[in-house]
């Protein structure tokens, strides 16, 4: 017998990631544990209502279905306010570290694919089957499986590829979301490694901070909201570009790139006239932070919510496995691979909690992790330049590269 499906429609499961997320907030603010080791405020409220979900179905046979149709463009705007705030001299001072990154990248989707494969090989299934828990569902994420489908259907013959698939991807989310601050805890302790309380923050408010007296001007927040929606419109037309010269990217990456584009040079023209207009700057640029934070909270609140745990239950063992060890994994590569290629300093202990987030889980993931740490331990300009670029753009292609050459060869 099937559970009872019922829809909650787009205005109503809005509503209710407003509530998880506060219930979020409310959480993390009682507990110093959580705080202390950066667990995200929207990884408590969105997995609360997961969690709420799954009971219904376990317990009274109701399936919830939420209608989340906003959710993407949320993590468009937050993506934008990225690159409007990003400065072109950081970035550029960001260009060996840059390539680092995708060398360590690189190499890890290979160890990912490979511990999927050697799993899958040895609890007796067909060695690409375990693909799909590897860079498949949780680099590239529960879109890239969901394409990959059909060719593991119809060519290999691996008839719950899907299944797998999202099995992997929803634990590797969860793990993804946990292991981020207490992997930036652990290295800043062991390096003693001082925090960075002095600058602004570029997403959201340090905890140490009285929120609810930051000044954050009316026209500062409108004047953001503009230009976010001026970025979103670019950044369409250099997606299509980008589609018309055979380059198919997540439309976050051409919103980040319109960004960057637009602010840059925004920053030139007014940073050459009068006081006035370097306040405007900085107006805007509190507004922007204040929208990120809110889009970047209700996106990935929205995005676990939405779990679906039962779909858990098949290959039970295998995936409890594999993902255990795809975790550990992450973690070990994590701390004594990228953090000493990445400087061993606050940059690069950031830049390892966005890693450990974006190896299992999503490009949101990784920002989230590292607005965690931030929040907790200060501003890190540099590594919310570098990690969105190697998430979003250069690791989406070197992963369709890799697991073409594991799935054909």
């Amino acid at each position: 017998m099937e559970a009872q499906l019922v829809e909650i429609k787009d205005f109503v499961s809005f509503t209710l990631a407003i509530i998880a997320l506060f219930i979020g907030k409310a959480i993390i603010s009682r507990y110093e544990l959580l705080r202390k080791y950066s667990i995200p405020e929207p990884v408590v409220g969105g997995f609360a209502c997961a969690t709420a979900v799954g009971v219904l179905y376990y317990a009274f046979d109701i399936q919830i279905e939420f209608n989340l149709a906003v959710r993407d463009t949320l993590l468009l705007y937050f993506f934008a306010g990225i690159g409007l705030k990003a400065d072109l001299a950081t970035l550029l001072k960001g260009g060996k570290p840059l390539l680092i990154l995708i060398a360590l990248a690189s190499v890890f989707i290979f160890l990912q694919n490979f511990t999927g494969v050697t799993v899958a090989t040895l609890f007796g299934l067909d060695p690409k089957a375990g693909l799909m828990s590897g860079s498949i569902a949780l680099i590239g994420g529960v879109g890239t499986a969901m394409a990959w489908t059909p060719t593991f259907v119809e060519e290999l013959g691996i008839v719950n590829a899907s299944e797998l698939g999202i099995a992997s991807n929803t634990l590797g989310l969860i793990s993804a979301c946990v292991i981020g601050g207490p992997i930036a805890a652990y290295l800043m302790k062991r390096h003693q490694i001082k925090a960075n309380n002095n600058e602004d923050l570029d997403i959201g408010a340090s905890h140490q901070s009285n929120t609810a007296h930051m000044k954050v001007d009316y026209f500062g927040v409108l004047r953001a909201w503009l230009w976010l929606n001026v970025t979103l419109i670019i950044g369409y037309f250099i997606d299509l570009a980008m589609q018309e010269a055979g380059l198919k990217l997540p439309m976050f990456v051409a919103c980040l790139l319109a960004g960057i584009i637009i602010g840059n040079v925004g920053r030139a023209i007014l940073n050459r006239r009068k006081q006035k207009d370097r306040t405007y700057i900085e107006d805007a640029s509190r507004g922007l932070s204040l929208i990120q934070d809110i889009c970047l909270g209700m996106f990935l609140t929205m995005a676990l919510m939405s779990l679906k745990i039962w779909e858990l239950e098949g290959s039970l063992l295998y995936i409890s496995v594999i993902m255990a060890l795809q975790v550990f994994l992450s973690v070990v590569f994590t701390i004594f691979v990228v953090f000493r290629f990445m400087g061993k300093d606050y940059e690069a202990a950031v830049i390892c909690s966005g890693f450990g987030g974006v190896t299992l889980g999503s490009t949101a993931t990784a920002i989230v992790n590292m607005t965690a740490v931030s929040q907790q331990y200060g501003a890190a300009h540099r590594a919310f330049i570098i990690v969105p670029l190697v998430c979003g753009f250069f690791i989406d292609i070197i992963n369709a590269m890799i697991i073409n050459l594991f799935v054909y060869f």
